[in-house]
């Protein structure tokens, strides 16, 4: 599952802020939530966390998500679960 969410351009004189949230499956059976931000052709940073059980990895992303909603973020692009981008 993965949503990406960026902040509207204002004037054009600055790129817009970024942010993708990403949910992944890995080989062993736990998850890994990604977390990358930045600015829109510029350096990004990149945050893992992994969980050993789906239902706490599915409750980080959907911190994650609303706390960038809380921010003003907008989503721009989702994919995977029907809702999720929670509206």
């Amino acid at each position: 599952m993965r949503i990406y969410l960026q902040t509207l351009p204002e004037s054009g004189a600055e790129a817009p802020r970024y942010v993708q949230i990403s949910l992944e499956q890995d080989l062993f059976g736990g998850w890994t939530l990604y977390r990358e931000s930045g600015v829109q052709g510029g350096k990004a940073t990149l945050k893992r966390d992994v969980y050993l059980e789906y239902d706490k990895a599915l409750a980080a992303f959907v911190r994650a998500r609303d706390a960038q909603l809380k921010k003003g973020l907008k989503v721009m692009f989702s994919q995977g679960q029907e809702s999720a981008h929670g509206r």
